[in-house]
């Protein structure tokens, strides 16, 4: 399983100027952005022009026909998703590990309100992006000794928002491109609608916008341009996350109301000793259930070893990350058709989304879903 889908990450490219400003009033957090700022200059450094990779002999056949679907799924993109057509994504590096970044998040222990991180650039967001595996894990270990509950997980892909195209833009990357068509294809128009609308302290409303892109535009890219194997194969794949996801969304609603943790909902009636119980009981039934999924899918099971592990770890702060990609997305997904399937018109309205106070902007996403 892609763990938490697509994640934006931090905008890790203005991690030097931000040192710059954090050190006016102190610098203990300076050596987070210098490893930000030097993670990322990294695989900047890292990345050649795709055109050289295809030229070179030594690249993998297969690599190189990756190499040309992505080129044709950013092609797309541009043209009928009208999505930014800049340097992004013209380049490849290679970077010889299975993950871009580790994500860092976390949530008290009767919540799924994730604790935030906030940056001069980029605002509040519900995560903390980490080059080393090793820091990521430290962090975390940092955060359940605090009492909260933490996941460090393996991130395929981020964006600067734009930020990089003076540097040769976001490149491509060994940690994804191999994904099947249809994933390549939701992983690239998620990272370049990050690039379109942007609101500073509102992780939940960028990614259910990206998750709402990538969505809309995978389906159009797999019906108008993808052969009937790999509509096949994405079928068989989207199938599956998708009980899995609604296991989870479920298992999310029942923590929710556990805790009281429902905006403007009533708090929680029941002890600390109530709640615990009905947690245990809560993530119990979760295992459970999966288990019984698992078991219907069949095949071999190291294909869902990406689900077994997240539901190994699962957790507050597991729920809390994914559902800032769930959430707002049937708002997206009926914004887009309030505005005849235009994408510029869609994207617009995104933007006047994104202008208004965050509560009003859920609020109004909610409202259009529902309509």
């Amino acid at each position: 399983m892609r763990k938490a889908l697509l994640v934006a990450g931090l905008a890790i490219a203005a991690g030097l100027a931000t040192a710059a400003v954090v050190c006016l009033s102190g610098c203990a957090n300076l050596g987070y952005y210098w490893q930000s700022a030097s993670g990322h200059l990294k695989i900047l450094s890292a990345a050649k022009p795709v055109q050289d990779w295809l030229d070179d002999e030594a690249t993998a056949p297969r690599v190189k026909e990756k190499l040309e679907l992505a080129q044709r799924l950013r092609r797309y993109a541009v043209t009928e998703l009208k999505l930014p057509d800049n340097p992004s994504y013209r380049r490849y590096a290679d970077l010889r590990r299975n993950a871009v970044v580790w994500n860092v998040v976390a949530a008290p222990a009767y919540s799924l309100t994730l604790k935030t991180w906030c940056f001069p650039v980029t605002g509040c967001v519900g995560y903390r992006g980490y080059f080393d595996e090793a820091q990521a894990k430290a962090e975390a270990e940092a955060l359940a000794a605090q009492g909260y509950e933490a996941n460090a997980y393996p991130v395929p892909a981020y964006s600067t928002l734009g930020w990089s195209n003076w540097a040769g833009g976001d490149p491509l990357l060994n940690t994804f491109i191999h994904y099947p068509e249809g994933e390549l294809a939701r992983l690239l128009f998620h990272e370049m609608s990050h690039q379109v609308v942007y609101a500073r302290d509102d992780t939940m409303f960028n990614e259910s916008f990206a998750t709402a892109v990538e969505r809309l535009g995978g389906a159009r890219w797999l019906s108008e341009q993808a052969s009937e194997a790999a509509r096949r194969e994405y079928a068989e794949f989207d199938g599956r996350r998708r009980q899995f996801r609604a296991l989870t969304r479920a298992t999310r609603d029942r923590l929710k109301q556990i805790y009281g943790d429902e905006p403007n909902g009533p708090p929680a009636t029941t002890s600390i000793a109530e709640r615990e119980a009905q947690k245990r009981q809560a993530m119990k039934d979760f295992r459970d259930e999966y288990a019984k999924l698992r078991a219907g899918w069949g095949g071999d099971p190291s294909r869902w070893r990406g689900y077994d592990l997240w539901v190994e770890r699962a957790n507050n702060a597991a729920f809390g990350a994914q559902a800032a990609y769930d959430e707002l997305v049937p708002g997206f997904e009926a914004l887009f058709r309030r505005e005849g399937g235009d994408w510029r018109r869609f994207y617009d309205a995104a933007k006047e989304l994104a202008g208004l106070p965050k509560e009003v902007r859920h609020q109004k996403l909610k409202e259009i879903a529902g309509a």
